[in-house]
């Protein structure tokens, strides 16, 4: 079934982890990872995002992927990052926002990536896998953790969970600007790491959350040095995961916004709306919420998506198809086939200049702020997906749209490092 692996995990010392500690590399721009470097120059950003300090140099340079190198080993040189004597996992526990998530810290196998016990619903870009191969190959380690889910239906969650107090104090503190918690624990009784591997072995599968491109990265590499003739080290055949139980997560929404209508005015634009979807002004919406609760009359038997224009918030809705859910009958794409595509010719959602993103934990007030002051003409604000629905599509083999899932919690950098130099 599933493989999970004990590691020797390379740490930040305990009164360095606040520093050191970074938001994941693929969430900040190389000017915003410079301005936090230039604030903290321990920040982990020096290892994910070298390119921020490296001006003129073309992103993919091999001097880039050198650098993100040096940095590491100066971590490590200064005594701000420390490898732990014997193997052991961690776990990860972040609050936030009035919530706890905990997962377990383990490495896995690439060949549960191949054989698809390791289970994806996202298509991977070459260019991101390509960066993450030569990242990898680099620093010669995986700091970045993927996100995984295992379905809990044999307590293994209550197990996880009773070792927090069996581990404490927590070797790792951080408090985030949003004033969230992320703590990090090690497990080093080797009985409990025993029977947490046999535990896993009965897991039929995982499914990835978070970090498809790192994790493809990983099976990269490994193929790679197979392909010149040698032959991986079991820590190359490795990655790092935190691995959290299914209905112990929070997936919210993914926000599309729209820098023009054209060629519709926004008149016209509601009236060719309501060809496709019922169209209804909604009344006055807590800008502080993420997720905006439907109005209409059991909302599980429509798509539902609130649409925010000339000061207005609409909700849409179409009835729902009937059987079982698939990638093209998900709000998200309904929205992309009727509207998106069929109303404006935005067929390509990944790189259409016009459609741009908003997602995860962000206030609605966000999206009006967005719109009001012209930067786009309207928004909308998607509902999020059942967490079963991700699970039971990359069972079926299935590809979720584009941006169709932000999971909560988002891991910091850093903060744990599988090494395998």
């Amino acid at each position: 079934m599933v493989r999970i692996y004990r590691f020797s995990g390379v740490r930040p010392v305990k009164e360095a982890a606040p520093e050191i500690a970074a938001v994941p590399y693929d969430v900040v721009t190389a000017n915003e990872a410079k301005a936090i470097i230039a604030q903290n120059p321990k920040s982990f950003l020096r290892v994910s995002r070298p390119d921020a300090e490296l001006p003129g140099i073309p992103p993919h340079d091999d001097r880039v992927y050198q650098r993100a190198r040096e940095m590491f080993l100066l971590l490590e040189r200064e005594g701000l990052l420390k490898k732990d004597p014997e193997p052991g996992m961690y776990l990860y526990r972040a609050q936030q926002n009035g919530d706890t998530f905990l997962g377990l810290c383990c490495c896995l196998d690439v060949d549960d990536y191949r054989n698809n016990k390791i289970r994806r619903h996202e298509l991977t870009r070459y260019d991101k896998e390509e960066d993450r191969t030569r990242h990898i190959e680099a620093v010669r380690a995986h700091n970045g953790p993927v996100v995984l889910l295992y379905r809990d239906d044999a307590g293994l969650f209550s197990f996880i969970e009773s070792q927090v107090a069996r581990t404490q104090p927590p070797v790792a503190d951080v408090w985030t600007e949003q004033g969230a918690l992320h703590q990090i624990f090690r497990i080093a009784d080797p009985g409990v790491l025993a029977e947490l591997e046999q535990r896993f072995a009965a897991v039929p599968a995982l499914y990835i959350a978070d970090g498809h491109h790192r994790a493809k990265a990983s099976v990269n590499l490994a193929d790679k040095i197979l392909a010149s003739g040698n032959q991986p080290g079991d820590e190359v055949c490795r990655f790092m995961g935190v691995i959290f139980a299914h209905n112990r997560v929070k997936i919210h929404g993914y926000s599309r916004l729209l820098t023009d209508l054209d060629p519709y005015t926004p008149d016209t634009f509601l009236k060719k709306l309501g060809e496709h979807y019922t169209v209804r002004p909604y009344a006055a919406v807590d800008g502080s919420v993420y997720n905006i609760t439907p109005a209409i009359t059991d909302p599980e038997k429509y798509h539902v998506v609130h649409l925010y224009l000339r000061g207005t918030w609409y909700e849409c809705t179409r009835p729902r198809e009937t059987g079982p859910e698939t990638p093209n009958t998900l709000d998200v794409a309904v929205l992309q086939k009727h509207v998106l595509e069929g109303m404006l010719g935005i067929t390509d959602p990944r790189g259409d200049a016009r459609l741009q993103y908003l997602g995860g934990a962000r206030p609605v007030s966000d999206l009006e702020k967005l719109v009001d002051d012209g930067t786009y003409r309207l928004a909308f604000a998607m509902q999020p997906v059942k967490v079963e629905t991700v699970l039971s599509i990359a069972d079926a083999g299935g590809i979720m749209p584009p941006k169709s899932t932000w999971f909560e919690p988002k891991l910091l950098s850093g903060l744990v490092v599988h090494s395998f130099d």
